[in-house]
């Protein structure tokens, strides 16, 4: 019987498959086949849904060519998801492979713990001599008193969300283009004796909440969608809004639906906003792309670009994010190694992949030993097509204490999905997303499905009982 270490225990339990086919990847990254580790820079956009560019096939309308660009030279993943649909819980996740209920962060929350600080994949790689930087919104609460940023980055360039358009000088500038700015300035300032890792969180296309155009673009991006006709959500929202629970209808999800999309002009001209913010922040990756090829960066540099949760556009006539639907809790996520061959690039994986991968993947590919504390799978052998195996079910949770967004937990396989409300014990939701990916219609009480409810409710038991030993 092979023994297994405690992170190799509760990955091998999460996954619901036994034994892991993935024993032994941890710390087989590229820097052991390679006499120079790669720099690494990692891109996070705040409130991004998985279809919101133009490589995911699923909107003819947005304009992302430097997203498309990057998907065609390294791999898409098609079904990549947030273990928290919250922006603190989320971005903790990504930096430290932990989910949600073993980091325990979010907002209203204690500090960061220094345990947590400490195995994050910044202070891991900055303690193995990589040069770390952040740049833009962190979103995650540390001690100022203690040098918990000082322990994960070399240099930190926070940059506050609210309002967009910041005064530089004479002018307004738009904080999407600040963002991108202190970036470029990084790479060229940066220490050329080390490999480096630059973390970069651009604020867009989060909504400015306290603004009641709510999305607030960028000047060059103008005149974009001006004579697009948005589609809009479904026929069915109406109807599949009658369906929910009051505590659902009466959620901070729809209050906000109120604020955004409840007329079919308001619709239109917030979408249209939403998605000139996204093209803002492809017209920055450009300029990032183009200085890494400049500075001579660009043959060995990873390149990730994912955001922290997806985002409602109206579905189930809700806004924001919170819950477990496939608007909410889906996202992009691309991965770009100059380093690849040919063949592996514009590779397309339909595997079921995580934020809480994020933080193993970089190790991975700096080759530093991934913490058996760390409940995220490195990405490696998914990239490199050398993965027998991988997990057949997602884990989702959402425990903020707010009185106007229920905590949720969700199982999801590639067939169904399983959502609960801890503080409404009684009602469940059910979902054959094979043949209902809108998720209109809940057969937790249809005959016939009997067996599929029962096995998830007990999935996601077993998730949490295995999160709680962690």
């Amino acid at each position: 019987m092979v023994k297994l270490s405690r992170r190799q225990f509760i990955q091998s339990s999460l996954y619901g498959l036994g034994a892991m086919s993935t024993l032994g990847l941890e710390g087989c990254g590229i820097a052991g086949n390679q006499p120079d580790p790669p720099n690494i820079l990692l891109i996070v956009t705040d409130d991004q849904r998985w279809d919101a560019m133009g490589c995911a096939g699923k909107n003819a309308i947005i304009h992302t060519p430097n997203m498309d660009s990057l998907a065609a030279r390294g791999t898409r993943f098609t079904n990549a998801f947030v273990t928290s649909p919250i922006s603190c819980a989320s971005r903790t996740s990504i930096l430290t492979g932990l989910y949600e209920r073993t980091h325990g962060h979010n907002f209203g929350t204690p500090l960061l713990a220094r345990e947590h600080i400490e195995m994050s994949y910044p202070a891991l790689l900055r303690k193995a001599g990589y040069y770390t930087g952040f740049v833009g919104k962190l979103g995650v609460f540390t001690d100022p008193d203690a040098n918990d940023i000082d322990r994960m980055f070399d240099i930190f360039r926070p940059l506050e969300s609210n309002p967009y358009f910041k005064k530089r000088g004479e002018q307004d500038v738009h904080l999407t283009d600040i963002t991108t700015d202190e970036t470029i300035a990084f790479l060229e300032k940066r220490d050329k004796n080390r490999p480096f890792c630059l973390s970069v969180s651009f604020n867009a296309p989060h909504a400015e909440d306290t603004d009641p155009r709510q999305y607030i673009w960028p000047h060059a991006t103008e005149h974009l969608y001006r004579d697009s006709q948005i589609p809009p959500p479904g026929d069915l929202v109406a109807d599949i809004y009658a369906a929910a629970p009051r505590f659902l209808q009466e959620s901070l999800a729809r209050k906000r639906y109120h604020w955004r999309f409840d007329t079919p002009t308001k619709y239109q001209e917030m979408v249209k906003g939403y998605y000139r913010m996204i093209t803002g922040i492809d017209n920055g990756l450009g300029r990032i792309i183009g200085a890494l090829e400049s500075l001579q960066l660009a043959k060995n540099t990873v390149v990730i670009f994912m955001s922290d949760n997806g985002y409602f556009l109206g579905e189930r006539g809700f806004a924001g994010k919170w819950l477990m639907y496939e608007p909410s809790v889906r996202i992009p996520l691309l991965i770009m190694d100059p380093r690849s061959p040919v063949p592996a690039r514009g590779q397309i994986a339909e595997d079921m992949v995580l934020n809480v991968d994020i933080a193993p993947t970089l190790l991975d590919y700096a080759g530093i030993a991934v913490p058996e504390l760390m409940q995220g799978t490195s990405l490696w052998a998914l990239l490199h097509r050398s993965a027998t195996d991988w997990r057949r079910e997602v884990f989702a949770e959402h425990l903020y204490n707010h009185p106007e967004i229920p905590k949720s937990e969700m199982v999801r396989t590639r067939d169904w999905k399983y959502i609960r409300y801890p503080e409404f014990a009684g009602y469940e939701e059910l979902y054959n997303l094979s043949t209902d990916p809108m998720e209109a219609t809940n057969r937790a009480m249809e005959k016939g499905c009997e067996s599929h409810l029962i096995a998830l409710r007990q999935r996601c038991n077993s998730f949490i009982e295995q999160l709680k030993l962690s």
